[in-house]
């Protein structure tokens, strides 16, 4: 294998009709990388990883819930050495009533798949959360020296990226992440109207090694509200900018001095004159104007192209 892979031929296994299914050839791929002998997986969807290990004659634990398990709430009943895992993005696709059949699975297992689907999830928050459990769930079971090989992708919506290789917790080791490019997906027969749209046409596949099996590192993503008032790395200009900006474009030297007192920066013994330097900052470059005595406001910047 290569950091950047490519199947345009997707091949047999799986079901091509189940949307979201991924190329058997990618699995094939790590199975010869990694000289697999048994691989699990415990959203199998389709069938592809099932297909592509009988296939290559080796053995294989596969799961799902359209299958009766259910990864987030169930016990895992196996240890493996190698995991391939392929997510749902978070709402892009529903499977549980979707993609197969919600009421065969409640008259089969007895419970309700729509209520278990992580595709299901309300808010973005909640899928990243239901979606770390099941990774750390899953990475947990493996045996020592054992590989998960983890696939997923990012998801637009209104503008914003939803980017799951970043939110997705990360433990043991590291050891790769490889650029899967898409192919044949149904975005690609949309339109898009915004001008600063660029299309998604690549996937993460992200390699971790379990090398202790008591004790293992998880990198987590952590949001934090940063106010440019109370860091070091803001200069004067940037925050009398950002105080202007949340005036609504204008304001009095007093407000501006309302709006920054109390703050760590106007707090430290060596910014005891920072009033002096809000003065100072106003006054020189070209970022700020005062259209009338005592007001400044945000000088006007050439649109973006």
């Amino acid at each position: 294998m290569h950091s950047i892979v490519s199947y345009p031929d997707r091949g047999t296994d799986g079901e091509n009709s189940y949307r979201g299914n991924c190329s058997g050839r990618l699995i094939e791929d790590l199975i010869n990388q990694f000289h697999v002998r048994q691989i699990t997986d415990f959203m199998v969807g389709s069938g592809t990883t099932e297909d592509v290990a009988k296939r290559m004659g080796i053995s294989s634990a596969c799961f799902d819930l359209n299958r009766g398990f259910d990864l987030l709430n169930d016990e895992i009943p196996v240890r493996s050495s190698f995991i391939f895992w392929h997510p749902p993005y978070w709402d892009i696709i529903k499977y549980a009533g979707a993609q197969y059949s919600a009421e065969t699975v409640m008259k089969q297992y007895g419970f309700d798949p729509c209520e278990r689907d992580l595709s299901k999830a309300q808010t973005w928050e909640e899928f990243v959360r239901q979606m770390n459990a099941c990774m750390v769930k899953q990475f947990a079971t493996l045996e020592k020296g054992g590989r998960m090989a983890v696939l997923v992708g990012d998801i637009k919506k209104k503008g914003k990226l939803y980017s799951m290789i970043l939110e997705l917790a990360k433990p043991g080791t590291i050891e790769n992440i490889i650029i899967k490019a898409q192919h044949n997906c149904w975005s690609d027969r949309q339109t898009y109207s915004g001008k600063n749209f660029i299309p998604i046409e690549h996937e993460y596949l992200l390699i971790v090694r379990k090398d202790n099996l008591l004790v293992f590192n998880v990198q987590m993503a952590r949001d934090i509200q940063v106010d440019m008032r109370d860091i070091r790395m803001s200069t004067w200009r940037d925050i009398i900018i950002g105080v202007l900006d949340n005036m609504g474009g204008k304001a009095t030297l007093d407000q501006i001095y309302s709006a920054v007192e109390g703050h760590k920066r106007t707090r430290s013994g060596k910014n005891s004159h920072w009033k002096e330097k809000v003065r100072q900052t106003l006054h020189e470059g070209k970022c700020f104007t005062s259209p009338e005595k005592g007001v400044w406001s945000i000088s006007a910047v050439p649109a973006a192209a």
